[in-house]
């Protein structure tokens, strides 16, 4: 039995290192916008994104659930403030060193794409990334 058990603690820690949940955070019932110059995101080494998809009726969702805008950011703001402290030469006025990715579908208003960049942009998010599909 004890090797039965080794071998399930085994295949249980492989699956929990290799399973990547930045995946379930995309929406992909969105359309994205064709772009031809769509590139990867370029994160320069940096591994924290916050990904926000905003469908076509301008409400922002994350893991398919609908949130308000301004507290949701405010939320992720102080989550990344709290990791960015652990970061040597990182100071309280600088700006959050997260990456927001907006995967927008095509048809959002603008007033609602600007709204979410407007929230970021007061919580002390500055590096941004708007996702379109490749023609």
């Amino acid at each position: 039995m004890t090797p039965f058990l080794g071998l399930n603690f085994l295949l249980m820690a492989f699956f929990m290192v290799v399973t990547n949940f930045k995946a379930a955070a995309l929406d992909l019932n969105l359309r994205l916008p064709m772009v031809g110059s769509a590139r990867p995101v370029d994160t320069k080494g940096q591994v924290e994104l916050l990904i926000l998809n905003i469908d076509s009726a301008g409400t922002l969702k994350i893991y398919g659930v609908p949130k308000v805008v301004e507290s949701y950011i405010a939320g992720e703001a102080r989550a990344s403030m709290i990791s960015a402290r652990k970061t040597p030469g990182w100071q309280e006025g600088d700006e959050l060193p997260t990456t927001v990715v907006i995967r927008a579908d095509g048809a959002t208003p603008f007033r609602a794409l600007n709204r979410v960049i407007r929230a970021c942009q007061e919580n002390k998010f500055y590096k941004f990334a708007l996702k379109a599909r490749n023609k």
